[in-house]
C-alpha cells in the first residue's frame, strides 16, 4: 500500500512553526517512501478563513521547500458530501438528531491504537460523550469532517500534534461506524519556548514568514524544524542537503520529550547555512534586502560586492546581519560608535585611543593604491605595533572601532582592504578627533 499523508492546515491565521514542523515531518515521511504528500485547506470556518490566510500558508510550505503532490483540497468545497454522510450515520442508528444538530453515538469498550510516536494509548468509550458531527446550521465538526476527508484522500498515515490525541478516540469511532479501517497514528510532542511554556506569541516571532522576514534561510528553518522533536541518531545536526534529511529520516526516531523552539540556536544554524553558500548564491538574496535598507548595490559593484559577502558571511547569523555589516563597510554614515564595548574600551584611555590612530594614520598614509591589499597592510600593521613596541591589539583594535564601530569584525587588514584607502583613512581621521 503506497503510503499518503497530508498536512491540514486552517487558513485563519498564518502558517505557524509548529504548523510547518508538522507539514514538514510529513514531507520527509513522503519522500523517503515514495509515498505521496497531500494538502487540505480545512476552510469550513467560514466566518474566520480568508484567501489572504490560504495564500500566505502556501507561500510559506513553498518557501520552505515543501511540494505537494496532487490538486489542493478544499474541505469547504465537500459540504454537500458530509452532510449526506452524516445523515447516513444517523440511518443505521450510529448518530441521532438532538436539538437540530446530529450527534454521534459513541461505543462502550476500550478505543485504542499503538501510536507510531507514543505506543500504546487507550480510552475508555463509556468516559467520551457522545459528541455533535453535524452543527443545527448543518456544517459539520472538525473531528467529524477530519475522518470524512480522510477516508477520501486514502490517508494512510496522520501525523500531527500531540495536542490531538484526545480527539483520536473519536475519530477511530467514526472510522469503525463507517467501515474503514483508522489509519496510522503518529502524535508529535508539543513545541516549547526556552522558558519551557508551550511556545506562543510571548516568546517572540512564531509564524514561519516572520522568520523570513528577518534573513532566515529555508533550508536552515526546514534543519531546524526537523530536529525539533526528532533525533537523526548520531551527533549531526547540519543537513544542508535536503537529501540527507530525507534519507535519516523515521518518526521511530521522533521523541516523547519537549521539542525546545530556541531561537539562538535557530539564529546559530543559520549562520552556518550563510557560510558555507558561495558569494555568487547570496548575491541574489541580499541585492534586494540592500535596496530595502537604502543601499544601491550597483554602485557597490559586483565584485566588491561578492567580495564582502566573502567576507562577512563568516559572522553572520541572518542575511540582515549581511546586509548591516556592508553597509557599515561602504558607507561611512552608517558607522554608529554606540557600543557599549567601544565606549569601554576608549573610556579606558580616549588620549591613548586618539594617539594610536593618528600614529597608524601616519603608517597607512604611505602605503600607495596599489599596495592597499590585505597582505601588505597586514605586514605594515605588524611592523607599526613593533616600533611601537605594543601588543598588535593595540593597534588593530583602534582601527575597527573607528571602522566599524564595533569590538568584532573580519581581520583588520582585510577589514581595510574592503573599505578602501582614502574611506579607511577619513573614517580614523574622523575617530581620532571624537
Amino acid at each position: 500500500m503506497t503510503l499518503r499523508v497530508r498536512f491540514a492546515p486552517s487558513p485563519t491565521g498564518y502558517l505557524h512553526v509548529g504548523g510547518a514542523r508538522t507539514a514538514l515531518f510529513n514531507w520527509l515521511l513522503a519522500r523517503k517512501l515514495g509515498g505521496a504528500f497531500l494538502l487540505r485547506i480545512e476552510d469550513t470556518d467560514r466566518q474566520r478563513s480568508s484567501d489572504e490566510h490560504t495564500q500566505v500558508i502556501l507561500d510559506g510550505l513553498t518557501w520552505l521547500g515543501l511540494d505537494w503532490d496532487e490538486e489542493i483540497v478544499f474541505q469547504g468545497a465537500g459540504l454537500a458530501r458530509h452532510q449526506a454522510l452524516a445523515n447516513e450515520l444517523v440511518a443505521s442508528g450510529q448518530a441521532y438528531e438532538d436539538d437540530g444538530a446530529i450527534r454521534f453515538r459513541m461505543p462502550d469498550g476500550e478505543i485504542a491504537w499503538d501510536d507510531v510516536v507514543y505506543g500504546r494509548i487507550g480510552f475508555q468509550g463509556t468516559d467520551l460523550d457522545d459528541w455533535v458531527i453535524l452543527r443545527s446550521d448543518r456544517t459539520p465538526t472538525y473531528n467529524f469532517v477530519v475522518v470524512a476527508d480522510d477516508i477520501e484522500m486514502h490517508i494512510t498515515h496522520v501525523i500531527r500534534g500531540e495536542d490531538h490525541v484526545s480527539n483520536t478516540p473519536k475519530q477511530i469511532a467514526l472510522y469503525e461506524a463507517l467501515g474503514h479501517p483508522p489509519p496510522a497514528f503518529a502524535h508529535l510532542p508539543m513545541l516549547y519556548g526556552a522558558d519551557g511554556k508551550k511556545l506562543s506569541k510571548r516568546h517572540g516571532a512564531t509564524a514561519v514568514g516572520d522568520y523570513r522576514k528577518e534573513g532566515i534561510l529555508p533550508g536552515a528553518m526546514r534543519n531546524f524544524l526537523a530536529l525539533l522533536g526528532w533525533n537523526p541518531g548520531d551527533e549531526r545536526e547540519l543537513f544542508c542537503d535536503i537529501d540527507e534529511l530525507v534519507a535519516a529520516f523515521s518518526l521511530e526516531r521522533v521523541q516523547h520529550t519537549k521539542a525546545i523552539f530556541d531561537t539562538t540556536k535557530l539564529e546559530w544554524m543559520n549562520g552556518q547555512y550563510l557560510s558555507r553558500m558561495e558569494p555568487a548564491d547570496l548575491r541574489p538574496l541580499v541585492e534586494p534586502l540592500l535596496g530595502e535598507a537604502g543601499l544601491d548595490a550597483a554602485a557597490i559593484g559586483r565584485d566588491r560586492l561578492l567580495r564582502l559577502l566573502a567576507v562577512v558571511r563568516e559572522r553572520a547569523r541572518t542575511t540582515r546581519d549581511l546586509v548591516w555589516m556592508i553597509g557599515v563597510r561602504v558607507d561611512r554614515a552608517r558607522v554608529v560608535r554606540d557600543d557599549p564595548k567601544v565606549a569601554k574600551y576608549i573610556a579606558k584611555d580616549p588620549a591613548a585611543y586618539a594617539a594610536a590612530l593618528t600614529s597608524v594614520a601616519e603608517r597607512l598614509h604611505a602605503v600607495d593604491d596599489a599596495h592597499w591589499t590585505a597582505d601588505v597592510l597586514d605586514d605594515r600593521l605588524r611592523a607599526h605595533a613593533e616600533a611601537r613596541g605594543v601588543g598588535l591589539g593595540a593597534v588593530m583594535q583602534p582601527i575597527r572601532i573607528a571602522l566599524t564601530g564595533t569590538t568584532v569584525s573580519e581581520g583588520v587588514h582585510v577589514l581595510l582592504e574592503l573599505v578602501g584607502k582614502e574611506e579607511s583613512l577619513a573614517r580614523i581621521e574622523d575617530a581620532s578627533k571624537q
